[in-house]
């Protein structure tokens, strides 16, 4: 069976599952409308129409004074005073969906924060009077980023550690063996903790951090696979050719090692999802203004009444990890030999 035969049956195998197929319809939709959240949620508007010229504030900053205003500063599109000059006269402002940043703050509210759902803001605002849907949108971009980029890099330096030890065996993998074992023995936890008093928190620190970590349980796979395949017949021939290593590793094991390696990756995006969530929720993850479904969850456990918090910033991390397992699910069975 050649490799697009089998792709393909795989595939057919995948859609099978409904329940993943859909799962992963309604993931790819909503991480998709998620990359354009500037679109979706900014306090800039879309375009402007003012005395006869268009203006396109998402892409370019420009001054107050250019809509009349008195100062060289960049424009407050939600001040009063600008609204009204690019509203009368033929003037004309198009905002998004949702007119609020992930940082915008709600002036005009006329109760404490955090309020709940109004006209304005949908789903309420936080302690800061920030709006929450906009949080949200923000967050969960960012969430799905960063488990996709822990999740890349997870798995291309476990893929080539588990290669190296299982197709070379012996010395090679005792030595690397007793590395893995010593570096998961350190405290994950206490080694975020002191990083972070030493540098400034971010998410490029916090994606370091957390792929220091985040590839041995993947390499265990691939070692495995690897050491499965190293005394293959096909393998003994293309060394007795003179095959170079690497090429037997890339061209003839890897694709073997493989099926682990993806039906994993689902599952390994939702626990860095997972972990990022936690961390900002104990206040050691983004640092602020940063959108954060953690945070949100923090802010949800300090204010019991703002129901809306919990509720929302819940049904959006369940939702997102439900999806995930789901579609999980299904590529284990996609891959699953005795269905081929």
């Amino acid at each position: 069976m050649n490799k697009q035969t089998l792709a393909a049956r795989r595939w057919r195998n995948f859609k099978k599952n409904r329940r993943g197929y859909y799962s992963l319809l309604i993931f790819s939709l909503l991480f998709g409308l998620s990359l354009f959240a500037e679109v979706l949620s900014n306090d800039k508007p879309l375009l402007v129409k003012y005395q006869g010229q268009y203006y396109f504030p998402l892409l370019k900053v420009y001054p107050e004074t250019v809509f009349g205003g008195d100062f060289e500063t960049e424009t407050d599109y939600q001040d009063p005073y600008i609204l009204e000059k690019l509203t009368v006269d033929g003037n004309k402002v198009v905002f998004p969906l949702n007119p609020y940043g992930y940082a915008s703050i709600n002036l005009g509210l006329d109760q404490p924060v955090p309020s709940p759902p109004s006209q304005d803001n949908i789903l309420g605002t936080d302690d800061r009077g920030r709006d929450v849907l906009a949080r949200l949108i923000y967050g969960f971009r960012l969430s799905i980023l960063f488990g996709l980029a822990l999740t890349l890099i997870g798995t291309f330096v476990g893929i080539i550690a588990g290669a190296v030890q299982g197709y070379f065996g012996g010395k090679t993998d005792l030595f690397f063996q007793r590395i893995i074992e010593i570096w998961s023995a350190m405290p994950e936890l206490y080694l975020l903790i002191i990083f972070f008093s030493i540098f400034k928190p971010s998410v490029l620190l916090l994606l370091l951090l957390f792929s220091l970590f985040g590839w041995m349980g993947l390499s265990d796979y691939v070692r495995a696979e690897f050491l499965k395949g190293r005394n293959m017949e096909y393998v003994k021939a293309a060394k007795a050719l003179g095959v170079g290593n690497l090429t037997i590793m890339y061209r003839h094991l890897l694709p073997n090692g493989m099926t682990p390696v993806i039906t994993f990756l689902p599952f390994r995006m939702s626990g860095a999802i997972l972990g990022l969530t936690s961390l900002d929720f104990l206040g050691l993850g983004v640092p602020p203004p940063t959108p954060s479904l953690g945070e949100l969850l923090n802010q949800g456990k300090a204010n019991i009444e703002a129901w809306w918090l919990s509720l929302t910033t819940f049904t959006v991390l369940v939702g997102t990890l439900v999806l995930l397992i789901f579609i999980g699910e299904a590529l284990q069975e996609a891959f699953d030999p005795r269905r081929q």
